[in-house]
């Protein structure tokens, strides 16, 4: 991926090394239901569940912190020059689309950090994952996270990576075009969160799609994919789906705990946003998935 030729974003800010923090989840105690779902994001993100106590709801407070603020992230590290680009490139799609339709697009921040962060959904430990928080509006990534999935799914490509990055951002947009909202109207009318058609499922699937559109939209600009980049992303895609990492980890898959959908669902939606560069074709909340 000729991924140099990006325009550099100015929206990556370096929080360097976690604050602490005790257990906690939205300020609350976890009950039965928290734990569950931290069984089953420690299962998706193929880390220990309980490193993820510190991961709070979208939309709570964060709680006090002895953090430095986020600033300006060096533009002399190869990786954060990587991530500049690449967030510079979803910010051009994306600012296309929401012109296309009469709307502003608002560019979110995208936050690095090491071992821990505090954040507006409260804190999360390098375990997490890359994440999304609604809260404030920004996306969260430990760059320690290209080196696991080097190690772990063997999965190095620049595209791979890419593909991370943008299907966060593609919940940056759900959350701007009111899907976040959405789901949680539809989780108080008692609809289903996890589950192999829960909205957990249909939500990260859209993610998945959004990031193809904007692979779509990216190549058409800077022609930068090269021989095997879409494979590395589809490998990458692959190796995530629920029903690979559960039998990876426990032997088993069990549909009733998907959050994200199975590794073919994950494959499908984001090709479909890459095949038509549509966001229309993204709607995976309406029939089957």
């Amino acid at each position: 991926m000729l991924w140099q030729k990006g325009r550099r974003s100015d929206n990556v800010e370096d929080a360097g090394q976690g604050g602490g923090g005790g257990p906690s989840f939205g300020g609350r105690g976890l009950g039965i239901g928290g734990i569950i779902i931290l069984a089953i994001l420690g299962l998706v993100f193929f880390k220990d569940p309980t490193a993820l106590l510190g991961q709070g709801d979208p939309g709570a407070t964060a709680p006090p912190s002895t953090q430095q603020a986020p600033h300006q992230a060096s533009a002399n590290d190869p990786q954060v020059d990587f991530v500049r680009a690449i967030l510079g490139e979803t910010e051009d799609t994306w600012g296309e689309i929401f012109a296309a339709n009469g709307q502003q697009y608002e560019q979110p921040k995208l936050v690095l950090f090491r071992n821990g962060v505090r954040t507006a959904c409260g804190s999360a430990s390098s375990a997490v994952g890359p994440f999304y928080c609604p809260g404030d509006h920004r996306v969260y990534l430990d760059l320690g996270f290209f080196q696991e999935m080097q190690s772990r799914f063997h999965e190095a490509g620049d595209f791979a990576r890419a593909y991370v990055i943008a299907h966060e951002v593609g919940h940056h947009v759900q959350n701007l075009v009111g899907v976040f909202d959405k789901v949680s109207d539809a989780r108080q009318r008692g609809a289903r969160l996890e589950g192999a058609t829960g909205l957990s499922v249909r939500q990260e699937l859209q993610a998945d799609c959004f990031a193809g559109v904007w692979a779509n939209h990216s190549q058409q600009r800077q022609h930068w994919l090269q021989p095997g980049d879409i494979e590395s992303a589809i490998n990458a895609a692959t190796a995530i789906g629920d029903d690979a990492l559960q039998e990876q980890s426990q032997g088993r898959v069990v549909p009733d705990s998907f959050t994200h959908g199975t590794s073919a669902q994950r494959v499908h939606w984001f090709r479909t946003g890459l095949d038509s560069g549509d966001v229309g074709k993204c709607n995976t909340f309406s029939g089957p998935i």
